[in-house]
């Protein structure tokens, strides 16, 4: 039992460990140290020394405490090729946003308030005006995201009544979330037109009954149908539903306040053309096209808005003030549209050349290999996509590393050696290699600090 009198009592190992205390709390290291003196004393029994085991502890302890204080929430380096990855939080925010929503944190701020009159203010009014002047709209709202705009549009004007969607629009989104379910949830029946791959404008006549509260347009945008199709553009539905008596909204998804064509990617309806469309309501993401944090927007006819408004839902899927700040940060960029590839991470990553790219990776792939002793590193060609349900079938032409070593799961094994870093590298694997796609990497120094031993 000699083995045992070597380890110290808790009382003492904290004494011992001022710093730890210091940093962690008493009660945190008192937790610890019973659970590192319990696997001592079975290690003892197992053989081990006492003494060896009671010298290990106060390395063990600080560890796990180290473990215990860290964030899952680490910052990572997203080099998977998917710019707008919505298992990695989609867009990063512009400067100017980080620092309004800091500010927001960090003060008391009118929120609510209205300064002017001293009377109780809307929360939304920060964000009314610009949606407004940057897409045309009457009116708008906002809440926490795309399916919640959704979920509270289709619950004020279709609850008890039918909602008209075309077969070939009933989409699944992120995460198994299905139309038909936010639907259901909205307390309004789906009312299926059309076929998978061609409705017709009589489709929706013959559907629409005095049951029919909407017509719902949903922009597939993360899928593609090709070949025999057919579909009613917006304009043509909105006037349908105009002479049907009938709410149109059109559901864009990503939604883009502007032409994306202007930077080389492919041409997206902005929300802007859905407003002059005549669309009834539009609902639309914040934090995909249009590099904001998490958010969803309904824009529309000024009674609709009114009456989304005062929906008992609206309360619950409202939007913080820390939210609101970055959002309002974010869409005064737009005004500046000249200037908004350089000052929008998410556009200045879809935009940035294939040339740029590749010559960073020829700087970086001998030092890589440096520091990868045990793999090959070479510079290769990279497909990257948008992500997150935009432009699903395009791709960007990108750059990389191709890395390779010895045996067949040589990848995986890289994969999660760089996964475990504390600062995580996440690419992916391709033809027997771990690919870095380097599109979206800042300073070359972001991922070499991050290799660095």
């Amino acid at each position: 039992m000699s083995g045992f009198r070597a380890l110290p009592a808790v009382d003492q190992l904290l004494a011992a460990l001022p710093a730890l205390v210091e940093d962690h709390g008493r009660q945190a290291v008192t937790q610890a140290a019973r659970a590192r003196l319990d696997a001592a004393r079975t290690a003892i029994r197992e053989g081990a020394d006492g003494a060896t085991e009671a010298a290990r502890l106060p390395h063990l302890l600080a560890a796990d405490l180290a473990g215990q204080a860290a964030t899952r929430l680490r910052p990572i380096l997203n080099l998977t090729g998917t710019v707008l990855h919505t298992n990695l939080g989609r867009a990063i925010l512009a400067d100017e946003a980080i620092a309004a929503a800091s500010a927001a944190m960090a003060a008391p701020l009118a929120l609510e308030y209205d300064l002017t009159t001293g009377a109780r203010g809307q929360r939304d009014d920060h964000l009314r005006g610009l949606l407004c002047e940057l897409t045309g709209a009457e009116d708008a709202t906002i809440v926490n995201n795309n399916a919640a705009a959704v979920l509270i549009a289709l619950n004020t004007f279709g609850l008890g009544r039918d909602s008209l969607v075309s077969r070939g629009e009933l989409i699944e989104i992120g995460g198994a979330f299905r139309m038909p379910d936010i639907m259901a949830r909205a307390g309004t029946h789906l009312v299926e037109v059309g076929t998978t791959n061609r409705t017709h404008p009589r489709d929706y006549v013959e559907a629409i009954t005095d049951r029919t509260g909407l017509i719902l347009k949903v922009h597939t945008s993360n899928y593609r149908i090709d070949g025999f199709t057919a579909e009613v553009a917006a304009p043509d539905l909105a006037a349908l539903a105009r002479d049907a008596g009938v709410i149109m909204m059109n559901d864009l998804g990503a939604g883009s306040l502007v032409d994306l064509s202007r930077w080389g990617l492919r041409r997206e309806p902005t929300v802007a053309e859905a407003v002059a469309e005549g669309a009834d309501l539009i609902t639309f993401s914040g934090d995909k096209l249009l590099g904001g944090p998490q958010a969803g927007f309904i824009l529309g006819r000024r009674d609709l808005i009114a009456q989304i408004n005062r929906n008992p839902m609206k309360r619950a899927l409202r939007l913080d003030k820390i939210r609101i700040a970055a959002l309002e940060a974010t869409l005064r960029l737009y005004r500046d549209p000249d200037r908004l590839d350089r000052r929008l991470p998410v556009l200045r990553m879809l935009s940035r050349p294939q040339a740029d790219i590749a010559a960073q990776a020829a700087r970086l792939a001998p030092q890589v290999a440096a520091l990868l002793p045990d793999h090959a590193v070479t510079v290769t060609d990279c497909a990257s996509q948008i992500g997150s349900g935009s432009l699903p079938t395009d791709t960007i032409p990108s750059a990389g590393l191709r890395i390779t070593g010895a045996g067949g799961d040589a990848p995986d094994r890289l994969a999660a050696r760089l996964r475990a870093l504390p600062r995580p590298v996440l690419g992916h694997i391709h033809a027997g290699a771990l690919i870095l796609d380097l599109r979206c990497l800042g300073a070359d120094g972001d991922l070499l600090d991050a290799l660095a031993p």
